[in-house]
């Protein structure tokens, strides 16, 4: 019995906090074992709440370059397994239009599987 299509569903808020919340333990991690940062900082170093809030800001802007990688990497896989860009939108809450726009040339005859035609042999 083939499987039901990809059914997604709206995100889940209680998933969100709880990457939000993952995303900020990491943050602060990198911020501590992150270039310049040192057991004990200076004075100086720990009043800079500017160079603080760079600092964070620089590695969530990672954060999201990373995300965006991974994304990319899980869009191609669901392309080669056969998704098409309708499937792709919906799985990232965005039209069908959004995926074509975000990996133009994703979908390709190679790409797709066209769901299997009767053959005289299999009535």
């Amino acid at each position: 019995m083939p499987r039901p299509p990809f059914a997604t569903h709206p995100p889940n808020e209680d998933m969100a906090t709880l990457l939000t919340q993952l995303v900020e333990e990491l943050t602060r991690k990198l911020m501590q074992e992150g270039p310049g940062a040192s057991a004990e900082p200076t004075a100086e170093v720990a009043d800079d709440l500017r160079r603080h809030a760079l600092l964070r800001l620089q590695i969530l802007a990672g954060v999201k370059l990373a995300a965006r990688r991974l994304e990319d990497q899980a869009a191609h896989a669901a392309a080669a397994s056969g998704a098409g860009y309708p499937e792709i939108g919906r799985a990232l809450s965005m039209s069908r239009q959004g995926a074509r726009r975000r990996w133009p040339g994703l979908i390709t005859n190679s790409t797709a599987h066209p769901a299997p035609r009767p053959t005289p042999w299999s009535s």
